[in-house]
């Protein structure tokens, strides 16, 4: 890995299908709206061909990179499964976690720099590690866990939490909670978001806006 960003996020969700990429682009968007140089890495992906544009292309289009200098081309993957079981089946060479923290390059001058990561916090994303491995390994100065903000959160997020305590040891990251999908006006949401920070000490935002400040 090259010059580290000012700012280094590290992005995961609760689950798969949690709205990662989705809460990533909008948040790179956002402060580079505020003039912040920004920078997004997706260190290996697997997708289902032909159902839209893949995670590197939504997080390229939000900070104006290339594809290819989100995700290495050759790790991509086109077979929806975890990427270690995806390079399996498509009789490609191992993955391993060295090499995905090495391929990770930054410009000199990036500001506010994000990695997501694949699934939830223990999804394999190489043969040798998973979600957590690549954020500990990559030490950022934040986390953000995504989380759905209904039926299920409190369970979700303090599963993840918990599979995040060793990232606290050394030099601990600042932990946010980003309450996907939230909605004011339904009462779960709203009890859901309170009892995390109030019951749990969870830091919590619900707004893109929230998360940049």
């Amino acid at each position: 890995m090259t010059a580290r960003p000012r700012q280094l996020i590290g992005l995961l969700g609760t689950q798969t299908e949690i709205g990662k990429t989705w809460v990533a682009a909008r948040l790179l968007a956002h402060a580079r709206k505020q003039s912040l140089r920004v920078a997004a890495r997706k260190p290996v992906q697997s997708f289902e061909p032909g159902q839209g544009p893949t995670d590197a292309e939504l997080l390229a289009a939000a900070t104006g990179e290339r594809v290819d200098e989100v995700c290495p081309p050759h790790r991509n993957y086109p077979l929806a499964l975890a990427p270690p079981m995806a390079a399996d089946l498509l009789q490609q060479p191992r993955i391993l976690l060295a090499e995905l923290c090495a391929e990770i390059h930054w410009p000199a001058d990036t500001e506010l720099g994000l990695v997501e990561t694949v699934g939830g916090p223990r999804s394999p994303l190489s043969h040798d590690a998973d979600s957590v491995d690549l954020i500990q390994r990559l030490r950022p100065d934040r986390v953000i866990l995504v989380a759905d903000a209904g039926l299920g959160t409190l369970n979700a997020v303090r599963l993840s939490l918990a599979c995040l305590a060793p990232l606290t040891v050394i030099a601990p990251p600042a932990i946010t909670v980003f309450l996907n999908r939230f909605d004011a006006g339904n009462e779960l949401h709203r009890l859901n978001r309170d009892w995390l920070l109030h019951r749990y000490g969870v830091q919590v935002v619900t707004e893109i806006a929230e998360l940049l400040a």
